[in-house]
């Protein structure tokens, strides 16, 4: 199964990408792992070796580039 990281300090706006992967595909082919901002980001990128990761740019900490 792949797995999709979303690394966004919103919560909502997570869930709105969750939820628009989700829809397109009638059943969860995807593994989400979430963070909430780019530091806990890198930490689970290492930890789950993720096939994509979807991030904001702009968020505390450290940002998305």
């Amino acid at each position: 199964m792949k797995k999709i990281l979303i690394i966004e300090d919103n919560a909502d706006i997570r869930q709105l990408i969750r939820k628009g992967l989700t829809e397109t595909q009638g059943e969860i082919p995807y593994v989400f792992v979430e963070a909430d901002n780019g530091i806990t980001g890198i930490e689970l990128g290492n930890q789950h070796i993720p096939d994509l990761i979807i991030s904001d740019i702009m968020m505390p900490g450290k940002n998305g580039l």
